[in-house]
C-alpha cells in the first residue's frame, strides 16, 4: 500500500510540474503591429548559446514549431560568413527575403534548493473480528524531509521584423527542470504564442 501510495504521489507530482515548468515573467511587443495567418513565409530562427550540439537542438526544435518556414542559421550562415558585419548581415537576409527573425538567448541558470518537510500518513489496519474491523483504527507512518535541487533556465526570446528592420515582440521565460531541449524549446514556444494571442499581437 505505501508503495501504491509513493507511485501515485510521483506520478501527480511530475504531471502538475511538467505542465506547469515554463511561464514568461515579462514581455514587451510593439503596439502598432499585429501579426495575421500567412504574414510570414520564411523565418530565420538564431540560438544564441556556445554550446554548439545545444545550438543546433533549439533551432531544429523551434523550426519544427514552424511548420515550415523556418530556417536554421546554422544552415544558412555558413562558417565562412562574417558574422561580425552587420550591414553584410542585414542585406542578406533582406535579399533572401526572410520576414522575420527569432532569436533565443539564455541569460542564466539559476540552482535552488527545496526542502520537502517530513510528512505523515494514516491507513486503516483491519482484523479477522467482525467488532474490532467495524470499529477500525488508522496506524500513522511518516516519509522523512529531504532536500532536492531545481534548476530554473532564463531565456530571453526576441522577434525581430526584418523588412521594418526593427524589434517587435520580446520576452522574458523561466523554465524550471526542462526535461531536454525538445520539451524546453516546444513549452517556450508554447507560453510565448499563448502569450500573444492573449495580447492579440497575433490574430486568433
Amino acid at each position: 500500500m505505501k508503495k501504491l501510495y509513493y507511485l501515485s504521489f510521483a506520478l501527480l507530482f511530475t504531471i502538475f510540474f511538467s505542465c506547469n515548468s515554463t511561464k514568461i515573467t515579462s514581455s514587451w511587443r510593439d503596439p502598432e503591429k499585429h501579426l495575421h495567418k500567412g504574414d510570414w513565409k520564411k523565418v530565420l530562427v538564431v540560438a544564441l548559446l556556445r554550446n554548439e550540439t545545444n545550438r543546433h537542438h533549439i533551432e531544429d526544435e523551434m523550426v519544427k514549431y514552424l511548420n515550415g518556414k523556418g530556417v536554421t542559421s546554422y544552415n544558412y550562415l555558413g562558417e565562412k560568413f562574417n558574422r561580425n558585419d552587420e550591414a553584410a548581415l542585414r542585406t542578406k537576409i533582406k535579399e533572401d527575403g526572410f520576414d522575420a527573425a527569432i532569436t533565443m538567448r539564455l541569460i542564466d541558470v539559476e540552482k535552488e534548493k527545496v526542502y520537502t518537510p517530513e510528512q505523515r500518513y494514516a491507513y486503516p489496519v483491519y482484523y479477522s473480528d467482525f467488532s474490532r474491523y467495524y470499529n477500525r483504527n488508522l496506524v500513522y507512518y511518516t516519509t522523512p524531509g529531504y532536500y532536492a535541487v531545481t534548476k530554473k533556465f532564463i531565456i530571453e526570446t526576441v522577434i525581430y521584423s526584418i523588412p521594418d528592420d526593427k524589434i517587435i515582440w520580446s520576452g522574458i521565460t523561466e523554465t524550471y527542470n526542462p526535461e531536454g531541449v525538445e520539451k524546453l524549446t516546444n513549452e517556450i514556444a508554447n507560453a510565448i504564442h499563448k502569450k500573444m494571442l492573449d495580447e492579440g499581437f497575433v490574430e486568433k
